[in-house]
């Protein structure tokens, strides 16, 4: 059986010779030790990567998956977006899109390689999140020069992202959950938060104009309460807002006023959350 390379090796090794969990890349065949990753650079790839795997558009996504952009060249940025297959084994060809998490101790060299090979390889952007200094994400792109975005301004990913993501959802815990949430909700068919309370008080308010009817008075009151119920439900599905089954079903034994209250206290709750 073949062997793993070992840091006093030099090589050359293919692919097949990296197993899953060994800390290498590999360049052209020669192996790429690649440290545990600081505190910064854990926390930021969590919130990043909860961006982006849950914007409407994408499909698949991963953290540190190994492409094989050849025999003897495999790179793992710290998130990859599209071409991440749920199954066993390296991913031939290369993610569209790229994000890699650049902390103190830095190899720039590398990491200047590591960006060329997944750019000749296919990879649209390449995402760098400056960690040390100003926060800010140096955009790469092939055949074109590297840009810098910054908090306060918006990356966009055409064809793979259907959402533009603020710098700060790279970085700020409250910004990724702001941008995740939004994602998620776009998911279910609103809009925004904004648009859940709306379609709930809608609902209401036509309920209510049903209950001054005598026909069909006790249908509207009931087709609105559901709807308020529907509402509540996907807000606390999308904030992970954990139900008992006792509580779901007090939940569904609310009249539309106390439903109505419920998805206000809900949303109350996700602002205030840091």
């Amino acid at each position: 059986m073949s062997e793993a390379p070992t840091l006093d090796a030099l090589g050359p090794f293919d692919v097949t010779q990296v197993r899953s969990g060994d800390r290498y890349e590999l360049s052209r065949g020669h192996p790429i030790y690649v440290a545990p990753t600081g505190a910064a650079g854990a926390r930021g790839t969590v919130l990043g990567a909860g961006v982006l795997e849950t914007d409407p558009a994408v499909e698949s996504a991963g953290i540190d998956a190994g492409f094989a952009l050849d025999d003897q060249t495999l790179r793992a940025p710290d998130v990859s977006v599209g071409n991440v297959p749920d199954a066993p084994g390296w991913i031939r060809g290369a993610p569209p899109l790229a994000v890699e998490y650049a902390g103190t101790g830095q190899d720039e060299a590398e990491l200047t390689t590591k960006i060329e090979q997944l750019l000749a390889a296919g990879t649209r952007w390449i995402w760098v999140a400056r960690l040390v200094g100003p926060r800010r994400v140096e955009v790469h792109e092939r055949d074109r020069p590297v840009r810098i975005a910054r908090p306060g301004e918006d990356l966009h990913a055409p064809g793979v992202l259907q959402n533009p993501v603020p710098v700060a959802a790279l970085f700020d815990r409250a910004a990724a959950h702001e941008a995740t949430l939004r994602n998620l909700l776009q998911r279910k068919g609103f809009d925004d938060l904004d648009a859940v309370l709306e379609a709930g008080r809608a609902q209401g308010q036509a309920a209510g104009r049903e209950e001054g009817r005598e026909e069909g008075r006790e249908e509207g009151r009931e087709e609105g309460r559901l709807a308020l119920l529907e509402a509540v439900e996907t807000l606390a599905e999308v904030l992970g807002v954990a139900a008992t089954d006792d509580q779901r079903a007090r939940l569904r034994d609310l009249d539309t006023a106390g439903l109505r209250a419920h998805l206000a206290a809900l949303r109350a709750g996700h602002r205030r959350a840091p």
